[in-house]
């Protein structure tokens, strides 16, 4: 028999959620069938699948250590190469300003070259993560943007953490604003509500103005912070966060932004590239505004924001 004791980091989730996150190498119903025929026991009692632990609680496994050890899949430590930006960290959460060209996620089994990886890797170094004594809590990013937007990610440190910036993003009280940099001059502020569509094959998005089938809908706020007789820079309220919405919407609108290949103006993207040797949209996550939160109550009604690249403020500079 093989005891474990629930620690801070595996609190307050359902029995059968932590056992697949633990045992991640066993199936689904491999699990259920183990607690089912009492192999698995939570406090030395009966288990339920929905069984909520909480810290201290014990879980006996009533299973061979070559059986449980086959289950149970050996953590990497990574080592990036990369040093996440730091907007403002402290013991439960940590902002980065991503760069362009950084993907959010690996894409690949290669580590490193993106913000997750370089976040874990700079945890390790520091002290604050160590793979090899957490059970099954990997510190992980709440928010993504696409490789070619530059902007603030939240990564969460602790799973307590993790799950109060999930739920305030799911129910929109943390609000995320995007300075974008758009064709044309937008005389005033407006709210677009329409509906995107989403071709999987081509990674692309269109957005159409009725509910037709696999249509979801989509909300963008737009303030206009400055304007020329060419261009527009825009404040973006991102109400409804999907695939490619701000720069879909703003095409749509016949305002698309500077420098974006797949929506944008092809005659304007050359003109920037040979004149800035911009090769990414003009489009970044700038602010985070915090509430809703009860865990990191401490953070609520702060705002959070991360400088424009170099060659952004530029651009920004010299238009308005």
């Amino acid at each position: 028999m093989r005891e474990i004791i629930v620690d801070t980091n595996e609190s307050n989730q359902r029995i059968d959620r932590f056992l697949k996150k633990y045992l991640s190498k066993a199936s689904q119903g491999t699990i259920y069938k183990m607690i089912r025929k009492k192999r698995i026991k939570l406090n030395n009692k009966r288990a339920n699948p929905e069984d909520i632990i909480v810290e201290g609680d014990s879980i006996q496994f009533y299973i061979s250590d070559e059986v449980l050890d086959k289950f149970i899949e050996e953590k990497k430590e990574i080592n990036s190469f990369i040093v996440p930006r730091i907007i403002y960290e402290d013991k439960n959460i940590i902002f980065i300003n991503k760069p362009v060209g950084m993907l959010s996620h690996s894409a690949n089994k290669e580590y490193g070259d993106n913000v997750v990886d370089s976040m874990i890797s700079y945890l390790i170094k520091s002290g604050e993560y160590n793979p090899r004594l957490e059970r099954t809590f990997t510190p992980s990013i709440c928010n993504r943007l696409d490789r070619n937007t530059s902007g603030i990610v939240i990564g969460a440190k602790n799973y307590e953490a993790l799950k109060d910036i999930n739920n305030a993003i799911k129910s929109r009280s943390i609000k995320k604003y995007y300075k974008c940099m758009v064709k044309g001059t937008l005389k005033e502020d407006i709210l677009l509500e329409d509906y995107l569509l989403k071709n999987e094959d081509k990674n692309k998005v269109k957005v159409v103005k009725s509910d037709v089938d696999g249509a979801k809908k989509i909300s963008t706020y737009i303030k206009v912070l400055k304007k020329s007789n060419e261009f527009s820079l825009l404040e973006i309220d991102l109400i409804t966060g999907r695939t490619h919405q701000i720069r879909a919407h703003l095409s749509h609108i016949g305002h698309p932004i500077v420098g974006d290949v797949k929506y944008g103006d092809a005659n304007i993207n050359k003109n920037f590239r040979e004149k800035y040797n911009l090769n990414s949209q003009f489009l970044h996550a700038y602010k985070i505004a915090m509430n809703g939160l009860i865990y990191l109550d401490y953070l609520n009604g702060k705002e959070f924001v991360a400088e424009l690249p170099p060659i952004l403020e530029k651009i920004e500079r010299d238009w308005f």
